[in-house]
């Protein structure tokens, strides 16, 4: 009789396996991964937050369009069109602040497929002004560097060297690279290679410097997620042969390396990358940028696959765990300038839709 239970139960164990090694596997099947972004998709469009030209819908609609080129859906493509509509393909109305230009994205990845000039045309007319004035503030200090907190470098150089390609005016990448180097100089720490959010976290052994409880570093997973993000979608614009690609290649390759490094049991990054113990559960907008961004580069023979495959298989699986059965995406951290620990997996924002998206569009391409 024990023979028997003991089988039983071993044929259990095996079946239970089976079942979920079957399930993992479907979480690569291209045909789930199309389903899920579009999911996710009408999900998020159906409950809309923020200005249309927000940042964090800016975001968004960089996974919205990687959906569209993804799965070739009308409905995807018609959701692009009405918003550009709507906004009159106009950016927000904050000239100098990147925040208002990463929607332009979009904009520039429209107007490549239907070559309308109405579509970029107000993001030149920004940029004209952009590149001439000096960011206007009354205090000075940082903020005399017009990406003086790391997001920025999501925002704005992807969306330049976009429009720098698909108009042939070099002068726009040229800027990008020196405003991009100027926030690199200012927040990247060379021996974490992270980057701090903002100079506020940046250790000047002043007597007023921030840390974590643990007595690390301050560096958030969203932000330097980020920075991962934009890297990627810089490098996707920019040809073989240009002269400071080699400067985003270089960074790309020891942000990757430090980011496999601090990837949690889980799969996910923590809302604080060097102190993951005082803040429960992944950090969904983070870890999709950080999956993306890995996935691209083993895509495209920059990271190395036996390396980095592992990271973005955890990572994929986990960020399907947090898709909840009505398509929102969860435990996404809410807006803030510093790691949050006030959420959980019914915590939504329209830029972690888009990083699980901009994730998804890399994974599929993954060699099975």
């Amino acid at each position: 009789m024990k023979k028997i239970i003991v089988l039983v139960l071993f044929a259990f164990i095996a079946s239970a396996s089976f079942a979920k090694t079957e399930n993992t596997k479907k979480l690569f099947a291209d045909r789930n991964i199309k389903k899920t972004m579009e999911k996710v998709v009408e999900w998020q469009l159906n409950n809309p937050k923020h200005e249309p030209t927000d940042w964090t819908n800016g975001a968004f609609y960089a996974g919205v369009s990687a959906a569209w080129e993804t799965t070739k859906s009308k409905t995807i493509w018609q959701a692009m069109m009405d918003m550009g509509d709507k906004t009159g393909w106009k950016p927000g109305k904050r000239w100098f602040h990147a925040d208002d230009i990463a929607i332009c994205q979009t904009y520039v990845d429209v107007y490549k497929v239907t070559k309308k000039q109405e579509m970029i045309q107000p993001f030149i007319d920004t940029l004209a002004v952009f590149m001439s004035k000096p960011y206007p503030t009354s205090k000075g200090g940082i903020q005399s560097i017009k990406w003086w907190w790391c997001d920025a470098l999501f925002m704005g150089p992807p969306a330049m060297v976009k429009l720098g390609m698909v108009t042939g005016n070099n002068s726009y990448l040229t800027y990008s690279d020196q405003l991009f180097k100027e926030c690199y100089n200012l927040l990247y720490d060379r021996e974490e290679h992270l980057f701090a959010r903002d100079i506020k976290y940046v250790i000047k052994n002043d007597g007023k410097d921030i840390r974590e409880a643990n007595g690390k570093k301050i560096f958030w997973s969203r932000g330097n997620g980020w920075v991962m993000g934009g890297l990627v979608r810089i490098l996707q614009e920019l040809p073989a042969n240009y002269p400071n690609r080699d400067f985003y290649v270089t960074l790309f390759k020891e942000m990757s390396v430090r980011l496999k490094d601090l990837q949690q049991a889980d799969g996910l990054w923590r809302a604080s990358l060097l102190d993951p113990d005082a803040y429960p559960g992944g950090e969904v907008s983070g870890s999709g940028f950080d999956c993306y961004a890995m996935a691209w580069g083993i895509n495209n023979g920059i990271l190395d696959k036996e390396t980095y495959l592992p990271v973005v298989k955890k990572a994929w699986i986990a960020l399907n765990q947090c898709v909840q059965k009505d398509g929102h995406v969860g435990w996404v951290q809410p807006i803030g300038a510093d790691p949050k620990k006030n959420f959980n997996a019914d915590s939504w924002e329209v830029y972690g839709s888009g990083a699980f998206l901009l994730a998804g569009s890399e994974v599929i391409k993954l060699k099975k």
